[in-house]
């Protein structure tokens, strides 16, 4: 793998640079379920993490993997900054990088401004997502825990169910399947599955759709309402029509098919209470190997070195 700073998208990654983030994300689960939890590699390096949007699993999960690589973290709190004063983003980075930060992961609401923040300074960027454009470190979690389960990604068929038009995890997951050798097909409400978002996705109507595909992997969505001026279903019928029930789940053991889910997950809503508990759920597994897959993408870039200058 070549040297690269940042990581922005999948689609700015090379092939070689998937494979080399996703073997090593394999040696650092190795390292931290055994009797290791830390290794040293990034030893004097600083981390900030940097969310403009609310987080718990990606924030804390960059935040342990820097720890278990021997990083200096420090959280920036958006809410108690001067941002809520009107700074801009580019103050808020030149005060930030004052401090020689080595690595910064950004979260913002707006689609290319972890790409801003790339082109302003020195330190290696990640984005931890940034509107509905882009979530790469996901993505790679995403793809660690198919291949952890099936031995490989290619030949396997995953369809991702839910909000894919306001969906960043549903974008940059579905890149990395294909390129892996998946195939991807989604299944949503119509208007939340616009026909620009699906070229050459197959897009199914219903459930007997899916189970017709025999998928190997059920990746489920949340609606993201935050992100919809109205209410788009009542809670009720999303579930009905949409969400894995206990009688689809009993369909899904029949076919030994594996759920997914990025989380936060709405009991009800998309999955039933009986589906967390089911024998192929990997949301926990998603969860432990989002810690091994950013272990191995802090590993893997390299921040400019006049940084320290």
């Amino acid at each position: 793998m070549k040297p690269r700073k940042d990581l922005l998208t999948i689609g700015s990654l090379s092939d070689e640079d998937i494979h080399t983030i996703l073997d090593s994300a394999k040696a650092m689960k190795d390292i931290f379920t055994k009797s290791v939890k830390k290794v040293p590699a990034l030893k004097g390096k600083s981390v900030l993490t940097l969310f403009y949007e609310p987080s718990t699993r990606t924030r804390s999960s960059f935040e342990v993997a820097a720890h278990r690589l021997s990083a200096d973290v420090t959280t920036f709190t958006v809410g108690t900054s001067s941002v809520v004063k009107g700074e801009s983003v580019h103050d808020t980075i030149d005060t930030l990088m004052s401090m020689k930060m080595d690595y910064i992961i950004v979260r913002h609401k707006n689609s290319g401004i972890p790409a801003v923040i790339a082109r302003h300074c020195k330190a290696a960027v990640i984005n931890a997502g940034d509107g509905a454009h882009a979530h790469p470190s996901q993505a790679f979690l995403d793809a660690f825990t198919i291949r952890e389960k099936f031995g490989t990604v290619a030949g396997h068929r995953v369809v991702i169910i839910g909000d894919i038009l306001h969906s960043r995890v549903a974008r940059s997951t579905c890149c990395i399947l294909q390129r892996l050798g998946a195939e991807v097909a989604y299944m949503g409400p119509g208007s939340l599955v616009p026909a620009r978002e699906h070229c050459g996705v197959p897009v199914f109507r219903d459930w007997d759709e899916v189970f017709s595909w025999k998928p190997h992997v059920i990746y489920l969505l949340r609606v993201q309402n935050e992100r919809i001026d109205t209410p788009f279903f009542p809670t009720a019928d999303y579930h009905r029509a949409f969400g894995v029930t206990e009688e689809r789940l009993k369909v899904i053991d029949d076919c030994d098919a594996a759920i997914m889910h990025p989380g936060p997950v709405n009991r009800g809503v998309e999955i039933c209470d009986a589906a967390m508990d089911y024998r192929n759920c990997l949301v926990c597994n998603q969860v432990e190997n989002g810690i091994a897959a950013r272990m191995s993408i802090l590993y893997h870039l390299t921040p400019q070195t006049q940084n320290h200058e």
